[in-house]
C-alpha cells in the first residue's frame, strides 16, 4: 500500500505538528506546489527548482495545519506546474488510484488525493485553478473543496493563474474534513442544516444521462432532509460561455506566470504541458477582453429578472415571456446571444442555429421562443429596434427557458 507513487521521489519530509491543537494526532501531505522550509519546491517539473533558493519558511497553508497540531508526512506529486487534470506526470509518473484500480487519480493534485485515498495520511493539501482539487476528489471518492477565490491565504503556494488559484484539501470522511475545514477557514463549521437546497438545473443538463440519474437519489434525499428545494441556474450566461471565458483567461495567466522561466531556462516539458503554455501566448487581446468582461458580470444581476416574470404562456411550441412592468424594454446583447446559442447546442447535441429576428416594436416585452425540430432552428423575436436597454439582467432567464424547451 505504501508504494503507490503518491509522494515525490527522494527522502520523505516529516514535521511534527504542535501539541494540543485541534488537529493533533492527524497527518497530512502537501502538494509539491507548497513551500516547506528547507525543502525545494519541485512544482512537478525537474527543471523548476534549478537556480531557485530553497524556501526558508513554510507556506501559509502548511504552517496553519502544523500550528493546529497536524503532522506533515511528505510532499506529493502534481501534474507539471499544475497544468493537468488527469494526474499524469512525465517526470514522476502517475499515482495509483486505489479507489478505482487501473484508472487515473485525477489532477493536478493527484498525489495528495491518492495518498488520502490509500490511507497514507488523514488529509492533504491541494491547489485548484480549474478543477485540480474537485476532479481528483471525484476520481478518488474523497471529500474535497475549492474555497471561494481569495478566501484562503495562498502565500508560499506556486501560482499558475493568480486570479483563479486557490488552496483546497481532501479527507476520506466527513468528520476529518470538517475539522480541517474549520482550521483552514478559521471558523467553526455550523451544526444546523441549511434552510434550502438549490439544484443547478443547467449543470444537470450538461451531465451525461447516467450521471444525472445516479445523482438524483442523493438530490431527493437532501431535499427531504432539508425540507425545501428549488431549481436555479448556476451560470446565467450559460455554462459553455463561462467555460470559454475560463479557457481564455487561465492559459493567458499561466503563460504570463511562466514566460520568464521559459525564456531563461528553456525547461523540459511533456508535450501536452508545453502546448498549453504556448496556447496562452496565442490568445488574441480581443478574446481576452471579452473573457474579462464575462467574469465581471455578476450572477446577482439576474435575480431581479426572475422575480419580475409573470407565468409563462406556452402555445403551439412558442414560449411567451411577459414582464410585470410595461416600461421594461430590453434587447439582446451579443454575449447573451452567444449564451443562448451555446446552451441550445449543448442541450440538443447538434449545431443548432439561433435566429434573432427583429419584429416591429411592441408596447411591452413579448419574447416568443420556438424550436423547429426538423430544421434545428431556434427562433427568438426580441424587440431590439425601438428601445436601448441591455439584457444583462434577463439573459440567464432566457437561457433557462431555452434549456427547458429543448430538454
Amino acid at each position: 500500500m505504501e508504494d503507490i507513487g503518491a509522494f515525490v521521489p527522494g527522502p520523505r519530509v516529516r514535521i511534527e505538528g504542535k501539541a494540543g491543537g485541534p488537529l493533533s494526532g492527524l497527518t497530512f501531505a502537501a502538494k509539491d506546489l507548497f513551500d516547506v522550509a528547507g525543502v525545494a519546491t519541485g512544482g512537478g517539473n525537474h527543471d523548476w527548482p534549478t537556480g531557485r533558493p530553497v524556501p526558508e519558511r513554510h507556506s501559509w497553508a502548511v504552517q496553519t495545519l502544523l500550528d493546529a497540531g497536524a503532522t506533515l508526512v511528505g510532499k506529493t506529486i502534481t501534474d507539471e506546474v499544475s497544468l493537468g487534470i488527469l494526474g499524469e506526470n512525465a517526470f514522476d509518473g502517475t499515482p495509483v488510484n486505489v479507489r478505482a484500480p487501473g484508472r487515473v487519480p485525477g489532477g493536478s493534485s493527484s498525489g495528495s488525493a491518492a495518498a488520502v485515498a490509500a490511507g497514507l495520511c488523514d488529509t492533504a493539501l491541494g491547489t485548484d485553478t480549474g478543477g485540480s482539487v474537485r476532479v481528483p476528489a471525484s476520481f478518488c471518492g474523497l471529500y474535497g473543496v475549492r474555497p471561494t477565490h481569495g478566501r484562503i491565504n495562498v502565500a508560499g503556494m506556486l501560482p499558475q493563474a493568480p486570479t483563479s488559484d486557490t488552496t483546497g484539501w481532501f479527507a476520506r470522511d466527513a468528520a476529518t474534513f470538517a475539522k480541517v475545514s474549520a482550521v483552514m477557514l478559521g471558523e467553526e463549521i455550523p451544526h444546523a442544516l441549511p434552510t434550502s437546497l438549490v439544484v443547478a438545473v443547467d449543470t444537470f443538463g450538461f451531465a451525461d444521462a447516467k450521471v444525472a440519474a445516479a445523482l438524483q437519489p442523493m438530490v431527493q434525499r437532501l431535499a427531504a432532509l432539508i425540507g425545501h428545494s428549488c431549481e436555479d441556474l448556476m451560470a446565467p450566461q450559460g455554462l459553455s460561455v463561462w467555460a470559454r471565458a475560463q479557457r481564455t483567461l487561465q492559459p493567458v495567466e499561466a503563460y504570463n506566470t511562466f514566460k520568464d522561466w521559459l525564456d531563461e531556462r528553456n525547461p523540459r516539458f511533456a508535450f501536452s504541458v508545453a502546448r498549453q503554455l504556448l496556447s496562452g501566448a496565442a490568445i488574441a487581446p480581443a478574446e481576452q477582453s471579452w473573457a474579462a468582461l464575462m467574469r465581471q458580470e455578476k450572477p446577482e444581476l439576474v435575480r431581479p429578472w426572475f422575480s419580475a416574470l409573470q407565468p409563462i404562456e406556452i402555445s403551439n411550441g412558442v414560449i411567451r415571456i411577459p414582464t410585470r412592468d410595461a416600461t421594461q424594454y430590453h434587447y439582446l446583447t451579443q454575449s447573451c446571444q452567444s449564451a443562448i446559442t451555446s446552451a441550445a447546442q449543448a442541450a440538443t447535441g447538434r449545431l443548432v442555429t439561433v435566429n434573432f429576428n427583429q419584429p416591429p416594436p411592441v408596447s411591452m416585452l413579448d419574447m416568443p421562443l420556438s424550436f423547429e425540430s426538423e430544421t434545428d432552428n431556434i427562433i427568438l423575436n426580441p424587440d431590439i429596434k425601438k428601445f436601448g436597454f441591455p439584457v444583462a439582467n434577463n439573459c440567464g432567464s432566457l437561457v433557462g427557458k431555452v434549456l427547458r424547451l429543448l430538454i
